[in-house]
């Protein structure tokens, strides 16, 4: 696991497209209810409840994508009092559901803090240098295609699934794969938990060479690892759409700054 800090590969113009995504997740997520549980570190029955069916409303659902069968019941966000004891009530929708649009609804949803941070974070440090490259509109279309390539990836692999499925990892992972092909040589500031952090400059085509290949053969496994409910096929998929879509820019894209001094955490010392 390693934590990018910052790439060391000026922008060519201001990313406003990467600014307003943050933000609309960061208000998507201070919007959905429960999330003061999280922030306080726990939460009622009736929030979970609530959250549950919001979820269910909002989420991707790979069975109702590619089949379009939409469940009977869902919660309804109430609480109840059964058999087993309280719970959440289930009920006939009492919404319209789209399961395409629910694509990209479920691209600005977050199940926690850290899972919106991390995803938030690899965006800010290489979604900069991408707009820069695409042009704002260009670069909002791709972002979007690379989710939904994403989402329908996992959905066709896993088509029976009713687990909703939600985050931006998926968009951000195309940002990612076009980041490797364009500017495979950008050194990237890393930290790597060793003791306690230790600071290193890598090329990018480490950093996101070693993080493909790691989401790659956790898909190989389970499709969505129990312990932190992720679709990591989605985010495969993500990358290599991003790469896909961004290899026609190669040719005329700039090679980054070639940074001096400090390399690998040390001084570099001068080859003449």
């Amino acid at each position: 696991m390693v934590i990018p800090v910052h790439d060391v590969n000026p922008s060519r113009r201001t990313p406003w497209v990467t600014y307003a995504l943050i933000a609309a997740n960061f208000v998507a997520f201070l919007l959905t209810p429960g999330v003061s549980g999280s922030v306080a570190g726990g939460s009622s029955l009736a929030q979970l409840c609530h959250l549950e069916a919001f979820t269910e409303q909002y989420a991707l659902v790979p069975r109702e994508l590619i089949h379009g069968r939409m469940p009977s019941l869902v919660p309804t966000g109430a609480v109840g009092v059964g058999v087993h004891g309280p719970g959440c009530v289930l009920g006939p929708p009492a919404y319209d559901k789209s399961p395409v649009l629910s694509v990209l609804t479920a691209m600005f949803l977050h199940g926690s803090w850290l899972h919106l941070l991390g995803n938030m974070l690899f965006l800010l440090i290489f979604g900069n240098n991408i707009e820069g490259r695409m042009g704002h509109v260009r670069y909002l279309l791709f972002y979007v295609a690379c989710g939904y390539a994403a989402a329908y990836g996992f959905a066709l692999t896993n088509s029976s699934s009713t687990t909703p499925l939600i985050g931006a990892s998926g968009a951000v992972a195309g940002v990612l794969g076009a980041y490797l092909v364009l500017y495979p040589r950008a050194r990237v500031w890393i930290l790597v938990p060793f003791l306690l952090f230790l600071p290193l400059r890598l090329p990018a085509w480490i950093v996101l060479g070693f993080w493909f290949v790691l989401q790659a053969f956790y898909s190989t496994g389970e499709a969505i690892a129990e312990a932190g409910t992720v679709a990591y096929l989605a985010h495969v998929v993500g990358f290599a759409a991003g790469m896909l879509l961004a290899w026609p820019l190669k040719p005329g894209t700039p090679p980054p700054p070639e940074p001096r001094g400090v390399l690998f955490g040390r001084q570099a010392r001068r080859a003449w």
